[in-house]
């Protein structure tokens, strides 16, 4: 993976600076440590911050055609290249180095936009045409990659991180329907972000910039297959076992080691056993422990590992390293979270890349294709008491599903009554699966400010999305529409984002998805909802394809949801530190966001924790909150921002009317250390 970043003139003005350029590569660093370049015209200007995976020795980016009229950045892989190259050296193309990168601009220049459909892969990108004086951008169709851009004063800029964009305009405030977004849906929406005026590029979507006009465009949706009454279970668990191979297969092209993920659970388990077994028998894994017993998984990664016979490195995780890397994690997700889960998953990828690793697999996704998650259970269920509100023994279905709160049988099924409770009328929510959750998580937006809520006024973050739905939303049957919702907002926006990229890439590690490949999404959708979960057993399917392949007590464990300690990190012996500062009234009051009144309450609630107990709910209050504190410390107020130090690329090309010269930095010129 690497970093992008572009100006663009959408009017006559001068041209983009290299000092503008430098700024923008400097910032994220991280995500690409080994080379840089930049391409500078009347027009553009192209950043490129490289990790190099594939072509170690020939891809300093941006790369060119043989006319030079054509000039690419690209973040990420395209694992299908070299059959794609094959196809266009038949076509008379000719290649001067050994990327993927060189051949994607390449069948663009055959192609056109229609190259998109054909890559296989995960991505964002900038295609320049000299020519034409046009600008293409593009990312993946599940928005494993990530692109923001915005207008600011005539001219479009666009970065691989937010923060790169900010290095050019300067700091700006915080939006605050993508604040209500981030607080009702736990992520914000797709083509928004929580920052005023800049925009995220939705998965599955290009933006093409010409003569000023911004035009963008969706190339991919979620499959839908509507018929799906003569698919054979037998047939469909192989073809599903060799999908999914040939996905692990293609992702295991690189010029360097590839590792996995092993955290115990049946998806990852999956993948590093076909590694392991198919392609790479000295297969490292890597996997993270908790101090806090309940959310330890090491004694199934322990069997795993010695089933598999993997060479394995795992690193425990304390709850008072969540606290203190905490800020850090937020510097580089740059959105508040709800949770601290993506914390953890920091300090593992740091592991990897302490062993001199820069790619592992993971399992993400199968979860969401596959009918992985307790929600989609809990939605059957509800459907199934629904139908009869008044049963006394439908809802009790739910203890299987959520038996650690239903432990004290008394208060555990008062409350499943009423956080639960479903009427016939709810069935004919198109939100049904999830509206529970979202009611209750934007209940926490009674934590803003007066001032704040009379800003947001009428606005319903509910509304947005019901705007949004795919047109062939109310066509699926309800468990389709559960994952649809998943996909279209959780997944990218968060799973593939704040506990994806994001933190892999801040220690310059690359995650490779195979259940996230396009041909194993579209099987997933042809497949009819019973053999995703049949009656309460979830991923059926998978389980019966990949039978006896691991071990038994693994493949039929229940799904354990990956969490991390919240409320553990906020206990009333916790040493005084930036937590205690950004949630006091006066941080609280002068940042203007929340009540300093209901903020304290709430605070000193978690500060009681051993007398009073804290709901989910008001954990996720307490997280978004303190993370919206620092964001606002690190990019509105910009203290983080100031400190980056400036950089010089290893190559720079400059095409301006002012100067037609190429410009090389000293070789083996590397970035400078970042504070974050």
């Amino acid at each position: 993976m690497c970093g992008i970043a572009g100006i663009l003139n959408l009017e006559q003005q001068p041209p983009p600076t290299l000092e503008q350029a430098t700024a923008m590569i400097s910032i994220f660093r991280y995500r690409g440590p080994n080379e840089s370049g930049i391409y500078i015209d009347d027009s553009v200007a192209l950043g490129h911050a490289r990790l190099s995976i594939i072509g170690l020795d020939s891809g300093v980016q941006p790369i060119a055609n043989e006319r030079e009229t054509l000039w690419i950045i690209y973040n990420g892989e395209t694992f299908n290249y070299p059959e794609l190259k094959e196809s266009l050296l038949k076509n008379g193309h000719r290649f001067s180095t050994g990327t993927d990168t060189e051949v994607v601009l390449h069948l663009y220049e055959e192609y056109g936009p229609r190259a998109l459909s054909m890559l296989n892969g995960q991505f964002s990108l900038a295609i320049w045409d000299s020519v034409r004086q046009e600008l293409f951008l593009a990312r993946d169709r599940m928005g494993i990659r990530p692109l923001y851009y915005t207008r600011s004063n005539g001219r479009l800029i666009f970065a691989s991180e937010v923060k790169s964009i900010l290095a050019v305009t300067g700091t700006r405030p915080l939006d605050m329907e993508g604040m209500a977004q981030v607080f009702t849906f736990w992520t914000t929406l797709h083509g928004r972000t929580v920052f005023e005026g800049i925009e995220e590029l939705p998965p599955g979507h290009s933006l093409t910039v010409k003569q000023g006009k911004i035009v963008r465009e969706r190339y991919w949706n979620l499959p839908f297959h509507p018929e799906k009454n003569h698919i054979v279970p037998a047939d469909a668990a192989d073809e599903l076992r060799e999908l999914l191979a040939d996905a692990v297969k293609i992702r295991l092209r690189a010029d360097v080691p590839v590792g996995s993920y092993l955290s115990g659970g049946l998806d990852s388990s999956i993948i590093s056993m076909l590694i392991a077994t198919r392609f790479n028998n000295r297969l490292r894994t890597f996997s993270m422990r908790f101090q806090e017993e309940a959310f330890d998984e090491s004694t199934y990664q322990d069997e795993l590992i010695a089933y598999l016979g993997v060479d394995h490195r795992s690193i425990t995780v304390e709850n008072q390293q969540i606290r203190k890397l905490f800020p850090r994690t937020i510097w580089h997700c740059e959105t508040p979270v709800l949770r601290t889960a993506p914390v953890p998953l920091y300090i593992l990828s740091g592991l990897v890349h302490s062993e001199g690793l820069r790619v592992v697999l993971s399992g993400e996704g199968a979860d969401e294709i596959l009918g992985g998650y307790n929600i989609f259970k809990e939605a059957k269920v509800r459907r199934f008491w629904g139908r009869e509100p008044e049963s006394a023994g439908r809802p009790l279905l739910l203890e299987r599903l959520y038996p650690y709160i239903f432990n004290n049988p008394g208060r555990g099924r008062h409350f499943l009554r009423q956080f639960f409770k479903v009427s016939p009328q709810d069935l004919d929510d198109p939100l049904f699966s999830h509206m529970i959750r979202w009611e209750n998580s934007r209940k926490n937006l009674g934590f803003l400010s007066e001032e704040r809520l009379h800003a947001l006024g009428a606005y319903d973050p509910l509304d947005d999305l019901l705007r949004q739905l795919p047109a062939d939303f109310h066509l699926r049957d309800p468990l389709e529409k559960a994952q649809v919702l998943e996909m279209e907002i959780f997944l990218a926006n968060y799973l593939l984002s704040s506990q994806g990229d994001r933190v892999a890439m801040a220690n310059s590690v690359e995650l490779r998805h195979p259940f996230l490949d396009y041909r194993v999404v579209d099987f997933a959708f042809k497949l009819p909802a019973g053999l995703k979960i049949q009656g309460l057993n979830e991923k059926y399917l998978l389980k019966r394809a990949f039978k006896g392949m691991i071990p038994e007590r693994v493949g039929t464990r229940p799904k354990k949801p990956y969490r991390a300690p919240i409320r553990e990190l906020f206990f009333s012996q916790a040493p005084a530190d930036y937590v205690d500062d950004l949630l006091s009234e006066g941080s609280i009051a002068r940042s203007g966001y929340f009540n300093p009144a209901k903020v304290r309450r709430l605070f000193d609630k978690f500060r009681r924790a051993d007398q009073e107990f804290s709901s989910e709910f008001q954990n996720m209050a307490l997280v978004g909150i303190l993370s919206t504190q620092l964001l606002h410390q690190q990019f509105v107020e910009g203290t983080s921002l100031r400190a980056v130090e400036q950089v010089r690329a290893d190559r720079v090309m400059i095409r301006t009317s002012a100067v037609s010269r190429r410009e090389a930095s000293p070789s083996g010129h590397t970035f400078a250390a970042i504070s974050s």
